[in-house]
């Protein structure tokens, strides 16, 4: 069972436990935006990262030696400090802002740090979301305020490298975000693709596939969604990925496994039919069950996959 299965059912159980009455809406949001006793540590992710990915770490450690790879911070507004890493590489044909999923941090994503920088020549950043890893913040924002720190993450990747070719990429809870970023109004030109894998529909979709798996009902998730609405200015459909891709209109790749054990491999399928604009691709990752595994069961085929999207947008001008 992958990380993010277990955190989930964890999740279920804890709310099974705890929510009664009218508080429902109250602790299921709770639960699902501040799930802080089963948040991954930084440890506990390299010591997961050096089972899936061995040698990953002691790859990024000797970079991290040289001086390669470096910690940045910036403070949005409300004094909420956002921590990244990211490292350059030499004669680089891009930049890759890579994002990770729910309850990680930016450690569970250098498997694909390594591959855009070392196999495809990118610079790379990678950024911690709100209330996960380095970085602050009360709660998980589900991608859709994240959305808005990874613009400016995008624009700091900008001042590093002032690269004219620049993708935003990334897994589960970061895919979505990646989608829901490729919405926005007043993207720069330079940011020419996005590369999602295995992100989510909308949190609504996401928090109702794991609801009904159990004795929750539909009126107790709507509860959830009216709470978040009034205390954090958003509610589960508003954050919609399918609606910001349907705004998009620069390449992206959808990626997702076949029979993917948390987020449905249907919902690819609606993210890639809703976007009508620009070019697209997809890749359905053959007998991948466990969640965010596409690259760990077929690294080969996903570094072509990449690749080959990369050298296509290269072709869309803004």
């Amino acid at each position: 069972m992958s990380v993010r299965r277990k955190a989930c059912y964890i999740a279920l159980m804890a709310w099974a436990l705890f929510v009664s009455g009218c508080s429902t809406g109250r602790m299921i949001c709770g639960f699902a935006l501040k799930p802080g006793a089963i948040m991954q540590s930084l440890e506990n992710t390299r010591s997961g990262m050096d089972r899936r990915f061995p040698g990953v770490m002691e790859w990024y450690d000797s970079l991290r030696n040289e001086g390669v790879f470096r910690d940045t911070m910036i403070v949005k507004e409300g004094g909420v400090r956002l921590h990244a890493v990211y490292a350059g590489c030499e004669n680089a044909g891009g930049t890759a802002i890579i994002i990770h999923g729910y309850i990680s941090n930016h450690i569970s994503m250098l498997h694909l740090a390594r591959m855009y920088r070392d196999s495809i020549g990118f610079n790379v950043l990678l950024p911690d979301l709100q209330y996960h890893g380095l970085s602050g913040g009360r709660y998980a924002q589900m991608g859709w305020n994240d959305r808005l720190d990874i613009k400016r993450w995008v624009a700091v990747a900008h001042e590093l490298w002032n690269d004219d070719f620049m993708l935003v990429c990334g897994v589960s809870m970061g895919a979505a975000t990646t989608m829901m970023l490729s919405g926005e109004p007043d993207l720069p030109d330079y940011l020419r693709a996005f590369v999602e894998d295995c992100g989510y529909t909308s949190v609504w979709d996401e928090l109702e596939d794991i609801r009904s798996r159990t004795s929750f009902t539909e009126k107790n998730l709507e509860k959830a969604s009216e709470f978040c609405a009034r205390k954090y200015g958003w509610d589960f459909r508003e954050a919609s990925s399918v609606n910001q891709v349907a705004k998009c209109d620069r390449p992206m790749l959808f990626i997702h496994g076949s029979s993917d054990d948390v987020v449905p491999s249907r919902f690819v399928y609606e993210c890639y039919e809703a976007k009508t604009l620009g070019y697209k691709e997809i890749w359905v990752a053959p007998n991948t069950v466990k969640h965010t595994y596409s690259f760990k069961d077929h690294p080969d085929e996903y570094l072509a996959h990449v690749r080959g999207f990369i050298e296509k947008a290269r072709h869309f001008h803004q």
